[in-house]
């Protein structure tokens, strides 16, 4: 048997431990891998905030967040496995005098330093030189970035180059919790572990694929964010454009890191530009107004709490990509994401050619419908995969009719603990391996091509289409596909 391979235990360092990300996504990731005992037994937790905390009041900060987050009952022996990792820090993070502080906390004789950046990109260069200042960084070190990474190529290009005088490229880790989620990731084997897909998966078999990210929810009191940032930046160039690459890029050497992002830039490189000649027949761009959700009432976008009633901020997109490349040739790609949708949903379906022709005409008396491969992401991850059948009986004439393999991961794998985005990247920050995080060349590309985008549509200075909460987004995403003689699934 394979010995379990052994990684250096860490000190994690989480700045801005008392936020939002740290309450709802770092602790419930970081307990649930403490329950599956996946943390190296001397990794410590160090959060770092400005405000006065002792450890005590710390770690009831944490079994607050806990109770309020977790969603599932808390084990008395894990938490007091994992509280004893806890302490806290209280640093100025614009302060760069106070970071000394860090010489009396660290071993980095021990331990390797995961310096967790959980705050506004704004801090990113106060905490690189307060890290750099106190000399508490080695070769070792390493630092995880959440998104926004920016708001367009020149402010990601401001960010990176800041971290880049103090950490080396591979020893940044850039977050995009989707590239965590086991259907994401799953993409790598349908793909190239199945010879099935592997030898039918071009421009000769596929004839167009769809993704969708569709939420429930609005601003959520986000809206200064929000506003300044809009769904086409806030999702697409991030979410939506790392689906597709590993859902378009070519096979890997390996699965090594550098391979995975090669092919990915590769990819969004080869992205045809929107620009203002192309941008009112590619994409669409929408506002949600007043409407109802699940039977509930929901306020419109500029009746939102904070709201600017003149805002002409995006709360939804959708676009026609096309990947000038051999295997992508005249396959079109349709996107599309949007908030106070008409359910939450998170999917991407690959529907498949039609055959030529049809001798089954008592069913389909014109074309045979597509087969369809349908990955959803989300609330529940798996694959299906949809197909002709007979239906059953002694009848004269043969009559088929769809059906659906399915494949749930929660079925399918009923002994294996189904792990969050987060989870498992906040595991491979610690342990060290990059595979699943972005490259600063792959950022730099999705701005380039975002970029484009978002100057067309300051040129043709057109407002938001408006659609009811509750609804799929403006009419004229429907139109996006209907005029190429698509609909969108569901």
């Amino acid at each position: 048997m394979k010995d379990k391979k052994v990684f250096k235990p860490c000190d994690l360092l989480i700045f801005g431990a008392l936020g939002d990300l740290s309450r709802r996504k770092l602790f419930i990731s970081l307990y649930r891998l403490e329950n599956a005992n996946l943390i190296e037994p001397d990794t410590r937790i160090i959060g770092i905030d400005r405000h006065t905390h002792d450890n005590a009041s710390f770690v009831e900060i944490a079994r607050n967040s806990l109770q309020a987050f977790l969603n599932e009952k808390m084990d008395d022996t894990v938490w007091s496995r994992f509280s004893a990792r806890l302490s806290y820090q209280k640093i100025d993070l614009t302060q760069l005098d106070q970071y000394k502080q860090l010489n009396d906390v660290l071993d980095t004789k021990s331990r390797v330093s995961v310096n967790y950046f959980a705050v506004s990109p704004v801090l990113f260069k106060s905490i690189c030189q307060g890290l750099a200042k106190s000399g508490v960084l080695t070769e070792e070190s390493r630092m995880v970035m959440e998104k926004p990474i920016g708001h367009d190529l020149k402010s990601s290009k401001e960010i990176n180059d800041e971290v880049a005088k103090v950490f080396s490229e591979n020893q940044v880790f850039r977050i995009d919790h989707y590239l965590g989620k086991e259907t994401v990731l799953n993409l790598l084997a349908l793909r190239f572990a199945n010879s099935i897909f592997t030898t039918n998966w071009d421009h000769n078999t596929i004839d167009h694929i769809q993704i969708t990210v569709a939420e429930e929810v609005g601003i959520e009191g986000r809206w200064d964010y929000f506003d300044k940032t809009g769904q086409l930046r806030d999702m697409l160039q991030n979410h939506l454009l790392q689906i597709l690459t590993f859902i378009t890029m070519e096979p890997p050497a390996n699965l090594e890191a550098k391979n995975i992002r090669n092919e990915k830039i590769k990819v969004l490189e080869a992205l045809r530009p929107i620009t203002k000649h192309n941008v009112e027949e590619k994409t669409v761009r929408g506002q949600y107004t007043s409407g109802y959700l699940k039977g509930n009432a929901v306020p419109g976008y500029l009746e939102e709490e904070g709201a600017n009633k003149e805002s002409t901020t995006e709360s939804f997109v959708a676009l026609r990509v096309d990947i000038d490349n051999w295997r992508w040739a005249g396959v079109p790609f349709y996107l599309r994401t949007g908030k106070r949708l008409h359910t939450k949903r998170t999917e991407i379906v690959i529907y498949f050619k039609q055959l030529p022709h049809n001798i089954f005409k008592d069913s389909y008396p014109r074309f045979l419908p597509p087969n369809k491969l349908i990955i959803h992401l989300q609330p529940n991850e798996g694959v299906e995969i949809e197909i002709l059948n007979k239906v059953p009986g002694i009848d004269e004439n043969i009559k088929i009719q769809k059906t659906k393999l399915d494949l749930s991961f929660s079925e399918a794998f009923k002994k294996s603990r189904i792990f969050g985005g987060y989870e498992k990247l906040v595991l491979e920050a610690m342990r060290g391996n990059p595979t699943l995080f972005l490259s600063r060349e792959e950022i730099e590309c999705a701005w380039t091509w975002i970029d484009s985008i978002q100057n067309a549509w300051a040129k043709a200075n057109e407002t938001p289409k408006p659609y009811p909460a509750g609804t799929w987004g403006p009419i004229a995403a429907d139109f996006l596909l209907d005029r190429d003689g698509r609909a969108w699934e569901g």
